[in-house]
This record gives structure tokens, C-alpha cells and sequence, in this order.
């Protein structure tokens, strides 16, 4: 027989079946444009995604140090592309090879931009709010703060509370604290005090920076302009377009903005060292000795150009990037004719200044003619009869070439590098490999080309420096900001905001009892230190003892968390007292 058992169940109570149904009935309200809009803003500038877009844009910033740049070399740009047909074009595509003034990287650099001005510009609003209000008011109950203390002065020392208010003000206002003043003339005056704000300003400063940085970097970006150019002892540089070997403009570049200024290198001169034993003939110094003229009309200025010490003319400063010796030449062609004269620029190649030549001499009648082979500073030959490179000095110079003939393809436009010579379609003169053999030259010497094809001769030997010229109107501006960003950053990092309070009471007996508390705005170790100066402080000035030990100064248990300053003794050493007659405290 089993037994059945009936449960009651409990009916759910009215209140919260309204609640469910209301529940159920709710709906959020839809979204219009404007409130998107308004969502949209306050994501972007959130200091969150600020910082997201900065790492971002680091991010971005590196596949223009994986891949070759088309404003700082095209030839090559378009060399890889040829030498990758896979994936060459799909790059390009993705303006990898433009990654500065790409659309996606310029995206990323004016969303970082707004997002710094929409986080700055509303915290700079509510902090210059905070810098005028008065210090926060007077809590309750100051022994529920993290630093907490009181003093007792006795009676005979003749300080009513409203004495002992202001000059614990004083005292605050020369560590650097503003403070306010509260019923100075009632029984129980305060005082509020804070410090601490130029914390916030700042944070104020390093993300206003930040915003003046990218200012800076977009100016020389749009404005700026850098460009290279190779000089030989005695030539002259004008700042002109058609002075530069290699030019890159901003975008927004106008050839307007070049001064023309000149300058001429009249003589090179480097140190090698002679002394160590590990290191002996690599260079240890560059002089370039130049003459300068701000305009044509300026008067020549004699100036000296070092590695990392640039000179400065029309707002471009100048560099010494490299150097190396140029061979002077004269060839003539098959009718006689000096079809080329003067130096031509050997390409560092190795050890001791062992150097590649290209001569390209599309003057040359009947057909234009081209050399190729290396300079050697101080020629020695190996048993096997191999030439090489001794020493860095013109000890020994020697020049070994091959020549060509026939069509350099100059004719057509096509740019080619002044470096590298195509001979696929070239006829040989001279090579080791065939019978006239190749042409080894000494300075002074003169060799006749095969065929009666003309003749080369080898005049001496030049030096020649490589300038790098850069004009950047937000490099200065730029400088500044970052200073002003790593100050900014210390003041935030070094400087705690506080805030301090004082509340002074008279006893039945006479004497004024005071209690003191502090708060750190965020984790502040050096807080418990700042309450003890500030109680040696008082009590200097009250002639008391300044030992917080003396003084009950932080009430653990809830029972002496409740006890108001007139409940203890003098400087907390004396026996509990009767609670003064001004009453329980009141919140100010």
C-alpha cells in the first residue's frame, strides 16, 4: 500500500510576478543615428582605445622596414616587384610599398589624432573645474581615514580652537596645500585642504604632447623634403631641383621652399690609423673643408662638415654620409673627339677602399662606349695574378677596366642606375678573357681601345663626399613636444595628490583638542610619511610632542573608531575624558 504524500507548493508572491512581467514587457529603446553617433564618439575617445590605436599604429609602421619604399628608392621598389611577379603587384596593391602616405596608415594616424583631442580636451575641461572649486568638505569622521591623528593643547597655552584652526591652515598652505576654512567662528571649525593637482596636469601635458608630436611629424611629412648629392673636390652644390642625385619631396612640397644657397667642397681629407695592430688602416676621421653661400649674393663663408656635425644653410641642415675616390678620366672616341672628361665616382665595394667603376659614354661617335671594372687605392697583385686592395691610401692607384661598345640605351629615357651598366646587348673591346685583354692603367697613363674604337686615359684621382640634405619644419617643434611629453610624464609619475583635514574642539577643561586625517587620491606609499611632517609641523607649532606614538594615533577597533578628539587625553597620553560639550559632529 503506498502512501501518497501532498506537497503544497508555494504560490509565488504578487511582487514578483510584476516584476517578471515587467521584465518580460521591457524592450530596449532603438537606436537612432544621432545616438550611434554619440556611442561611436565615446568609444573613439576613450583612453583605451587611444592606446590602442598607438600600438596600432606601431604595428603598422613595420612592413616599411620589411618591404623596400617607393619615395625613398623606386629603382628598387620596382626591381623587387620584378624579381617577386607572385606577390610583387598584390603588395603594391596593398600600398605596402608606400606604407607612410598609405590610406589605411594615414587612417590610423588621424583616429589616433582625434582620439588624443577627444580624450584631452574634456579632461582638461573637468580638471581646470576641479583647480577652482573648493577642497572636498570635511568628513564626518576623520579617524575612518587611512592616516588619522590627534593633539591635545593644554589649556594654559592660551589657543582657543579658532587660533588653532588657522594656524594649522598657515602651516598647510606652506607645504604647498590650498586650503578652505569651514566655521572658523563655531565650536567645532575644519579645515580642508588639498594638493597635489599639477599631478593631472601632468598627465595633461604628456598626452598634449602626444597630440603636438603627431602635429610636428604630419608638418615635416607634408612640408619637408630630403634629398642626396655626391660631390667631388671642386664641384658645387646649388640647392635647386636639378642639383640633387636624389630627391623626395612631402606632399605638399613646393620648389619654392628651396633656398638657394651653394656649396663647394674644395678639399677631403681622412685620418686612417697607423698604430693598432687589429685595426690598422680603417678610418678614423673625415674633414670635409666647404665653402658656403647663403644666396648669390651672400658673401662666401669657409666651413668644415663632420660626421654627426652637420652645417645648417636656408633651413636644411647637411651631413656627411660617406665618401670615396673618384678617378679622373679622359676618353676620346673613334674620331678623335674627347667624348668624356673628369671624375667619375667609384661604389665602395670591400676591404680598403676596393671600389667598383662605371663609365658611360654615350658621346662617342662612331659608337657610344662603356667601361666597367674597380679602382684599387694601392694596387698589389697575388702569385695567381690577382689584383687586390693593400691599404686604403693612394699609394699605389691603379684603375682595371673592360670596355664595350655599342647601344647604352640612354636613348630611350628609361632611367638607369649610374652604377651598374647592362652589357647584354654590348659588344666586348677589352676583358681578361679575350685577346686584347683587359686595361690595367696607372695615374698618367694612356690606353688605345681595339678597333680604333678611341682610347682612354687615366688624369689621377679625386676624393668625394655623399651629403645627405634634409629640410624638416616640425623636427625643432617635434623635439620640444617629446621633452615636454617626458616631463609631463615624470610630474605624473613623481607628484601624489592628497587631500588633508583638521577639526579642532574646546573642552570642559579648556584645553583644544585637534585631530587630523589624509587621504591619497589612488595607492600612495609616502602617505604615512606626509602625516608625520604634518604632525611635527602642528606640533611645533603648538610647542607639543611630536611623537605619534603618544598620540593613539590610529583607533583599530570599532569602539575607538567612535571616540570623538575631546574623548582622549592630552596627546592621547592622559586618561579618557568626558566627550566635549560642542556636541556629536556634524557633517560639513
Amino acid at each position: 500500500m503506498s502512501e501518497r504524500v501532498n506537497v503544497k507548493k508555494k504560490s509565488p508572491a504578487p511582487d514578483a510576478d510584476k516584476v517578471s512581467a515587467a521584465k518580460a514587457d521591457a524592450a530596449l529603446p532603438a537606436l537612432g543615428a544621432k545616438e550611434m553617433l554619440r556611442f561611436a564618439w565615446t568609444q573613439l575617445t576613450s583612453m583605451r582605445t587611444a592606446l590602442f590605436l598607438l600600438l596600432l599604429l606601431a604595428v603598422a609602421a613595420v612592413p616599411g622596414s620589411l618591404f623596400p619604399q617607393r619615395p625613398a628608392n623606386p629603382s628598387v621598389v620596382t626591381q623587387y616587384i620584378k624579381d617577386h611577379p607572385d606577390y610583387g603587384k598584390l603588395l603594391d596593391s596593398l600600398q605596402l610599398y608606400d606604407v607612410y602616405s598609405s590610406v589605411w596608415f594615414s587612417a590610423i594616424y588621424l583616429l589616433l589624432f582625434i582620439s588624443l583631442i577627444g580624450c584631452v580636451v574634456p579632461r582638461a575641461i573637468a580638471h581646470y573645474k576641479a583647480m577652482r572649486s573648493q577642497p572636498p568638505r570635511t568628513p564626518k569622521r576623520l579617524s575612518r581615514l587611512p592616516e588619522y591623528g590627534t593633539l591635545v593643547i593644554p589649556a594654559d597655552a592660551g589657543i582657543p580652537a579658532s587660533d588653532a584652526i588657522h594656524g594649522a591652515a598657515g602651516l598647510l598652505r606652506k607645504r604647498g596645500y590650498r586650503v578652505e576654512v569651514r566655521d572658523a567662528d563655531g565650536a567645532r571649525p575644519s579645515l580642508g585642504a588639498e594638493r597635489g593637482l599639477s599631478k593631472e596636469v601632468g598627465n595633461l601635458i604628456f598626452h598634449t604632447s602626444l597630440i603636438g608630436v603627431l602635429v610636428s611629424v604630419a608638418l615635416g611629412g607634408l612640408f619637408g623634403y630630403s634629398g642626396q648629392r655626391i660631390l667631388v673636390e671642386g664641384d658645387t652644390f646649388v640647392n635647386t631641383l636639378v642639383g640633387y642625385d636624389q630627391f623626395t619631396p612631402g606632399t605638399n612640397f613646393q620648389s619654392s621652399q628651396l633656398q638657394p644657397y651653394s656649396v663647394q667642397l674644395d678639399k677631403f681629407d681622412i685620418t686612417f690609423d697607423r698604430e693598432s695592430q687589429g685595426k690598422f688602416g680603417q678610418p678614423i676621421d673625415f674633414s670635409a673643408a666647404v665653402t658656403t653661400k647663403e644666396n648669390p649674393d651672400a658673401p662666401a663663408k669657409k666651413e668644415t662638415l663632420k660626421v654627426n656635425d652637420p652645417i645648417t644653410l636656408g633651413g636644411t641642415s647637411i651631413y656627411l654620409t660617406g665618401n670615396g675616390y673618384a678617378p679622373v678620366v679622359t676618353i676620346r672616341d673613334g674620331d678623335g673627339n674627347v667624348a668624356m672628361q673628369g671624375p667619375v665616382v667609384a661604389k665602395l665595394q670591400g676591404d680598403n677602399y676596393y671600389s667598383s667603376v662605371v663609365i658611360k659614354v654615350p658621346d662617342a661617335k662612331p659608337d657610344q662606349l662603356g667601361f666597367q671594372g674597380f679602382f684599387l687605392p694601392t694596387a698589389f697583385v697575388t702569385e695567381q695574378g690577382v689584383s687586390f686592395s693593400g691599404d686604403p691610401a693612394l699609394f699605389n692607384p691603379q684603375l682595371s677596366l673592360n670596355s664595350y661598345y655599342g647601344d647604352l640605351g640612354l636613348d630611350t629615357g628609361s632611367p638607369q642606375n649610374v652604377f651598374e651598366i647592362d652589357v647584354k646587348d654590348l659588344t666586348p673591346l677589352n676583358a681578361r678573357n679575350l685577346d686584347a685583354g683587359g686595361i690595367t692603367l696607372s695615374p698618367g697613363a694612356t690606353y688605345t681601345l681595339p678597333d680604333g674604337k678611341g682610347s682612354i686615359s687615366f688624369d689621377g684621382v679625386k676624393r668625394y663626399v655623399g651629403v645627405d640634405i634634409h629640410h624638416n619644419p616640425g623636427q625643432l617643434y617635434a623635439l620640444i613636444f617629446a621633452l615636454l611629453a617626458v616631463a609631463g610624464l615624470i610630474l605624473s609619475l613623481y607628484v601624489n595628490r592628497r587631500r588633508a583635514w583638521v577639526r579642532t574642539g574646546t573642552h570642559d577643561d579648556g584645553r583644544t583638542m585637534v585631530e587630523y586625517g589624509l587621504l591619497a587620491r589612488g595607492e600612495d606609499h609616502r602617505l604615512a610619511g606626509e602625516a608625520a611632517a604634518i604632525r611635527t609641523l602642528l606640533a611645533q607649532e603648538w610647542g607639543l610632542a611630536a611623537d605619534p606614538q603618544q598620540d593613539g594615533d590610529r583607533q583599530e577597533d570599532s569602539t575607538q573608531s567612535q571616540q570623538t578628539p575631546s574623548s582622549l587625553g592630552d596627546n592621547g597620553a592622559g586618561t579618557p575624558t568626558p566627550a566635549s560639550p560642542a556636541g556629536p559632529e556634524k557633517d560639513q
